[in-house]
């Protein structure tokens, strides 16, 4: 058994090395490879899928689907979380997890629309994986590192994730836009689910080798362990009755974020059904070159927010952020063409990685004096979560109605005016 100080250079390299293995799936499957290939699947003219019982619009079967996952994982995490932490084996947690999800992004590879309901548990299994893991990989930040390592070995995290998930996606792109004709590009487009998932599984191994596994405690997993870790999040959701600043600001950051989140996921479905591209091809590397651009952008967005943010308060410019966003989906309602789409991501990737980034920071700065800061970001996660599940539904629904992901977009204008008008609301020092 491998034991390694905290704070240890190498412990702290192989947990951020958990970012080059399982960001390739939120570039290739959730990003930009899995919407186009799904989008591919349908007619021009038709675009329903039967499944379940009923006919859908295909892009809102998929978000119906995302905001069904998205609620499992908001459920199930805080009972995980306490169970590991009470047994003290999170490492088997965050290993089962990863499996699945690589496993689900392999078995994309079978993705039909003759088999529509094994082919979403697919795509259950990927993300659920992708959003299990990723639960027991942040908790273990503070068992390996030092306060004052932790910003800038999440950092490296980051960097671990986005280089590695470009590369591998570059490569995905390579194998498709060699092929000649549609039926050889949806084939490659197969093939590239599969390097997702072995890409996760293989290069996990070595983060896995070196992170504890936990103090094992020998402890069984009774009744009260199960719901200790919901038990934990109603204690949060009391004391913030007693914190005015935390819990106005945790109100404004559900309703945001619930648009936010939902623009994220839907972004590249939206841009292969509503954006004149002209040849399929034009469209494949179009959107990929927008999931690019976006990545780019989105690294600078977060400097120069985090910039803004020091000069004139997070409050101040979380407003501005959401009033670029607000303008986004008005934007977004009228583009037709592929530039207008480019500018677009642009806009999304500067204002997307500031947004998350300040959000996150913002809730840690109005945190009460307490040792227990492992509670109020379960709480955080599972609001964001189950913002995402309802941003989505709304989506989903007014897409599936009205036929059309334009009116679902102009509606997310509404989520951003309220969250506005929330931010104004919250007090600019704590009040009791």
């Amino acid at each position: 058994m491998n034991t390694f100080e905290k704070g240890s250079k190498k412990l702290l390299n192989a947990w951020a090395f958990y970012d080059w293995a399982n960001s390739v799936y939120t570039l290739t499957i959730a990003s930009s490879i899995f919407p186009i290939f799904y989008s591919a699947l349908f007619l021009s003219e038709i675009k329903t899928v039967h499944a379940f019982g009923m006919d859908f619009k295909s892009t809102a079967l998929i978000t119906y689907v995302t905001a069904f996952t998205f609620l499992v994982v908001a459920f199930t995490s805080p009972i995980l979380s306490g169970i590991a932490d009470y047994v003290g084996n999170k490492k088997n947690f965050m290993k089962f997890f990863c499996y699945v999800g690589g496993l689900g992004c392999i078995g994309l590879y079978w993705f039909s629309l003759e088999n529509i309901h094994l082919s979403l548990l697919f795509y259950f299994m990927g993300l659920i994986g992708y959003w299990g893991s990723l639960v027991f990989y942040n908790s273990y930040l503070p068992d390996i590192a030092y306060p004052e390592q932790q910003d800038s070995i999440s950092a490296k995290g980051f960097s671990f994730g986005y280089v590695g998930s470009v590369l591998l996606l570059l490569i995905n792109l390579a194998m498709v836009m060699t092929q000649d004709n549609g039926e050889d590009k949806m084939q490659m487009m197969r093939y590239s689910f599969i390097t997702v998932g072995l890409w996760w599984i293989l290069f996990s191994q070595y983060t896995f080798y070196i992170l504890p596994s936990g103090v094992s405690s020998g402890h069984k997993v009774t009744k009260d362990v199960v719901f200790n870790g919901l038990k934990e999040l109603r204690q949060v959701w009391k004391q913030l009755k007693e914190n005015l600043r935390l819990k106005r600001y945790l109100i404004a950051f559900f309703v945001f974020s619930m648009a936010v989140q939902t623009i994220m996921l839907v972004a590249v479905y939206f841009g292969e059904e509503e954006i004149a591209w002209g040849t399929n091809e034009d469209k494949t590397v179009g959107l990929i070159v927008s999931i690019l651009v976006i990545q780019l952008v989105a690294i600078l967005g977060a400097f120069l927010t985090s910039k803004a943010s020091s000069k004139f308060g997070n409050i101040k410019t979380l407003i501005v952020v959401n009033v670029i966003w607000m303008a986004l989906c008005v934007y977004a309602y009228f583009m037709h063409t592929p530039f207008q789409f480019y500018v677009a991501a642009s806009i999304v990737g500067m204002v997307m990685g500031g947004i998350q980034a300040l959000a996150r920071s913002t809730y840690s700065k109005f945190l009460p004096e307490t040792e227990d800061t492992t509670s109020y970001f379960s709480f955080f996660d599972v609001a964001e979560k189950i913002g995402i599940v309802i941003g989505m539904v709304i989506f989903a629904t007014i897409d599936q109605i009205t036929g059309s992901m334009r009116n679902a977009i102009l509606f997310l204008f509404v989520f951003f005016l309220a969250g506005i008008v929330l931010l104004l609301r919250v007090p600019k020092k704590q009040v009791n």
